[in-house]
């Protein structure tokens, strides 16, 4: 497990899931579109803090060059840490392929740290997942089933 940074309100964690081959440009666009939905522009009083995922796709180069492209860590966490975290729409499809019924919500959570909240739900494009989360601090939760 990667620690994340102690958060405060505006900074948010996003936690991603990906296909294989999945590019950074789709990563980003869904990040940058899911952060307006819920009425959140990075630069415009949200930084985004890290990105999070789980081990098993710490390899993908199209979330190491979407955490690049961001200037945030990409942050990694284990089949059983994501699995521990309860989340509202867990995934059989999900747990099947990487051993977890979550990534994205159960990743965000685990990103934001003790007490930290899902501010918005899993988002998806064709080939990419996210949520995002922040701690306790942060604004009431935004967005809702995706």
């Amino acid at each position: 497990m990667t620690p994340a940074r102690e958060g405060r309100a505006g900074r948010v964690f996003v936690g991603v899931g990906a296909r294989r081959g999945a590019g950074a440009e789709e990563v980003v666009s869904l990040i940058t579109r899911t952060l307006a939905e819920a009425g959140r522009v990075p630069g415009c009083g949200v930084e985004v803090v890290a990105l999070a995922t789980a081990d098993a796709k710490a390899g993908e180069a199209g979330l190491i060059a979407a955490a690049e492209r961001l200037g945030v860590p990409l942050l990694t966490y284990g089949a059983g840490e994501l699995a521990a975290v309860p989340v509202p729409r867990p995934s059989a499809a999900v747990l099947a392929a990487v051993g977890t019924p979550a990534v994205a919500e159960a990743a965000a959570l685990l990103a934001a740290g003790p007490g930290g909240v899902l501010l918005v739900g899993k988002r998806k494009s064709a080939r990419v997942t996210c949520a995002i989360a922040g701690p306790l601090s942060s604004p009431s939760p935004l967005g809702g089933p995706g």
